[in-house]
C-alpha cells in the first residue's frame, strides 16, 4: 500500500498495520510521519521500543530476532529500524523479502530511509514492503503546492492567512520546508489564533534581529557567560517575543536531556546524538553539556515551565530578568539556582 505523507494522519485513525515503511527527501516530513506512527503504536499498546540502525556490519538476524522477542511487561513491541544509507545488500534484501511473509500479530516494525533511487523503489525487496505493509512518502513539497501546506499548517495552531501571505512567505522560504515550518511555528509564537494579515506575516518573516535567539542558545550550551548575557540583552531590545527566547532555551535542556538519559541506560553518545537527531555543531556541545545530570535539567525544565506561566500572565514576575537567571545558572556551572 503506497499513501503521501499528508494522508498518514487519516491512515493512523483506523487500525493499525504491522509494517510502516517511510522514505523520502523531505527530513521534517520524515520525521514527522515516523513520529506520528510511533505516537499511534504507544497509544494502541505497544508500550515497548527497541531501536535498530542498519550500519556497516550490522547483523541482519538481529531484525528477526527483535520481532521474536517480546518483554514480559509489553506484550506489544515498536521495532524501529532505520536504514541511513538507503542501501540494504544482498543479505538484507533477503532478510527483509522473509521477515515481510512471517510479520508477527503483536510487533509493528518502522523501517526509514532517505530518498530512495528508482532501482531501490523497483527492488524486490522494496516491492515486498510495499506490499505486505504502508510505504509512506516523505518527499518536498513542489513550490506552487507550498502555500496551500502553509495554510493547513497555520490552520492546525488556530490561524488563517490570505493567499497574499501565503504566497509572500512560501517564496520567501524558497522551498525549505523545515525554514517554512519555523516561520509558521513564529507566527504560532508571535500572534493570537485567527486571521494573520499580510502586514503581520512580512513584519515577522523580514525582522531578522541582529542577535537571534539560536546564537543564545550556543552561548548557553558552551557557558559563554558574557556572550549570553550580551545576546539576551539584545534580543530584549529588538523586541524579541519573550516565548521565542524561552522555546529556544527549553529546547536545548530538552535535548541535553535525551542526550543524558541515553547515556545513562548505557548507550554511546555517537548513537544517542543520532537518535535524537541532534546535528552538527549542535551535537558537540549537547554532549559536552549533557554532563552535568538529568536531575539538573529537570530542574531547570521545571523553572522554564514557571517563566512560561508569567508568560502568559498566570504569575507574577519579570520575564526577562528570569530568562537570564535561567541561562546564567546553566552557562555558569549548570547548577539550579
Amino acid at each position: 500500500m503506497k499513501i503521501d505523507s499528508s494522508r498518514l494522519s487519516a491512515h493512523l485513525e483506523g487500525s493499525l498495520k504491522s509494517l510502516y515503511v517511510v522514505h523520502g527527501d523531505a527530513p521534517l516530513l520524515q520525521i514527522e510521519s515516523c513520529d506520528a506512527i510511533r505516537e499511534s503504536a504507544r497509544k494502541s499498546g505497544f508500550a515497548e521500543r527497541e531501536v535498530l540502525t542498519a550500519e556497516q556490519g550490522f547483523d541482519w538476524q538481529d531484525l528477526v530476532d527483535a520481532s521474536r522477542s517480546l518483554s514480559l511487561f509489553s506484550p506489544k513491541k515498536l521495532i524501529d529500524f532505520r536504514i541511513p544509507s538507503g542501501k540494504v545488500g544482498v543479505e538484507g534484501a533477503k532478510v527483509l523479502q522473509s521477515y515481510c511473509e512471517d510479520l508477527q500479530p503483536d510487533v509493528i516494525t518502522l523501517i526509514s530511509f532517505p530518498k530512495l533511487d528508482r532501482q531501490a523503489l523497483s527492488s524486490k525487496w522494496f516491492e515486498a514492503l510495499e506490499s505486505k505493509g504502508v510505504a509512506v512518502s516523505a518527499n518536498t513539497i513542489e513550490r506552487e503546492a507550498l502555500p496551500a501546506w502553509i495554510a493547513q499548517r497555520l490552520v492546525l495552531q488556530g490561524q488563517k492567512a490570505e493567499s497574499e501571505a501565503l504566497a509572500f512567505l512560501a517564496e520567501s522560504v524558497e522551498g525549505n520546508l523545515l525554514a517554512a515550518h519555523q516561520e509558521i511555528r513564529k507566527l504560532g509564537l508571535l500572534y493570537p489564533e485567527g486571521n494573520l494579515s499580510f502586514d503581520e506575516v512580512k513584519q515577522a518573516v523580514l525582522d531578522v534581529a541582529r542577535y537571534d535567539i539560536f546564537q543564545l542558545g550556543e552561548a548557553m550550551l558552551s557557558k559563554n557567560v558574557r556572550r549570553f548575557v550580551r545576546i539576551l540583552e539584545g534580543l530584549k531590545g529588538e523586541g524579541v517575543a519573550e516565548s521565542l527566547v524561552l522555546w529556544q532555551l527549553a529546547d536545548d535542556f530538552r535535548a541535553i536531556h535525551r542526550f543524558a538519559s541515553g547515556i545513562r541506560i548505557g548507550k554511546q553518545p555517537a548513537q544517542v546524538l543520532r537518535d535524537a537527531r541532534i546535528w552538527g555543531p549542535r551535537a558537540n556541545l549537547v554532549q559536552k553539556a549533557g554532563r552535568i545530570g538529568i536531575e539538573a535539567v529537570d530542574a531547570m525544565l521545571a523553572r522554564a515551565s514557571e517563566i512560561d506561566m508569567m508568560i502568559k500572565g498566570l504569575r507574577k514576575g519579570d520575564v526577562w530578568d528570569e530568562l537570564l537567571q535561567l541561562g546564567l545558572n546553566f552557562a555558569a556551572n549548570g547548577k539550579n539556582g
